[in-house]
């Protein structure tokens, strides 16, 4: 028992030790990780917008914590109620309708092409691959995920009442919990504290910034399809915010959809314009978001980004696809790998991931 107890009191050994006891924790309690995951993500992106209300509010005048947060949440429930109860009905048939317009370019191609050697070989070989029997599942599990309100409703009701008693007693569940660094197994607590606070700095910052961009760029790509005179344009700014959420991917996988529609309702100059619109939006993301909401812009290799986003799926469904690449650069906090920009600053003293 000496040697183990000798063992663990060696640093590097207990951080691996603690690491490898919330992964166990985490795998056993997979189950809820839908519920854990809308938690933590509701309650930083709430707390984040809090903080932001309050430091500009306060300099016009004082304002309570506990109304400040009450009142976000009011507003908050109040949308999502709305949503559900007028919108949603909306958003159910703007996606059947979506749904048929893109298989129907895809079972019924136009033959009056115009005579583009690229354009008549992408339609032969949609015609081959069968398109319409992946997108058809792929948007069946959409509208099935959608459909499916009662589960979602009961995790995401679970987490905004989590996240509301959090941030209404932050200090006190912050003392309550740093008590248990004086109990028997503080060397534990003590290594589980410094995973959390990299967690929130690294992967929570990431989200927000993901959350951030995708919001923006459904924002921008819904005015311009707007102004292209695309139909659905509600199902339209939803794919496009979720999608939003998968680094690199996203964009490759809401082309498919925009590009037929495009096609079916103005030809290949529609087509032209999605791609226009497309690059406007990621020059905007590339040249203005990412360095306005990140003061150190991180560079992960595209490839590397598509890597993590296979691994991530395959170990955790849908939700690797937006956690995977946070989660990636979370490790290489807890690691300190010096990914960020190079600049004189750089150089001469080492960054973390994220501020």
């Amino acid at each position: 028992m000496s040697f183990f107890r000798e063992l663990f009191q060696i640093p590097s050994v207990r951080r691996v030790l603690a690491l490898l006891f919330v992964i166990i924790l985490l795998y056993y309690s997979r189950s809820m990780l839908n519920m854990v995951l809308i938690t933590f993500i509701l309650t930083y992106l709430i707390n984040r917008l809090h903080n932001f209300i309050t430091r500009k509010v306060n300099k016009i005048v004082r304002i309570n914590k506990t109304i400040t947060v009450l009142l976000i949440y009011i507003i908050l429930v109040t949308l999502i109620v709305t949503a559900i109860y007028y919108y949603l009905p909306v958003l159910i048939a703007e996606l059947n309708d979506l749904v048929n317009q893109v298989l129907s370019f895809y079972d019924n191609p136009p033959t009056n092409l115009p005579d583009n050697l690229i354009l008549n070989f992408l339609v032969d070989s949609f015609k081959d691959i069968d398109l319409s029997s992946y997108i058809g599942q792929g948007f069946d599990f959409l509208l099935k995920t959608v459909s499916d309100i009662g589960k979602w409703s009961l995790n995401l009701f679970v987490a905004i009442v989590l996240s509301l008693f959090f941030l209404l007693e932050k200090e006190k569940v912050t003392n309550f919990t740093s008590k248990f660094k004086a109990s028997r197994l503080s060397g534990l607590f003590v290594e589980l504290e410094f995973f959390g606070k990299k967690f929130v700095h690294s992967f929570g910052k990431v989200i927000e910034v993901q959350f951030l961009i995708a919001l923006v760029n459904s924002i921008l790509s819904t005015i311009f399809l707007w102004i292209f005179g695309f139909p659905n344009l509600f199902a339209l700014a939803i794919m496009i915010f979720l999608l939003g959420l998968i680094p690199v991917m996203g964009v490759i996988i809401s082309l498919i959809p925009l590009c037929a529609i495009a096609f079916k309702i103005g030809g290949l100059i529609k087509i032209i314009y999605v791609l226009v619109m497309i690059a406007v939006v990621h020059a905007v993301e590339t040249y203005f978001l990412n360095p306005k909401f990140m003061s150190n812009k991180t560079h992960l290799p595209i490839f590397y980004t598509f890597l993590i986003l296979l691994f991530s799926e395959h170990f955790l469904g849908v939700w690797g696809l937006i956690v995977g690449v946070p989660i990636f650069m979370f490790f290489l906090d807890i690691i300190e790998v010096p990914i960020v920009a190079d600049s004189p600053k750089s150089k001469t003293k080492k960054k973390s991931i994220v501020e």
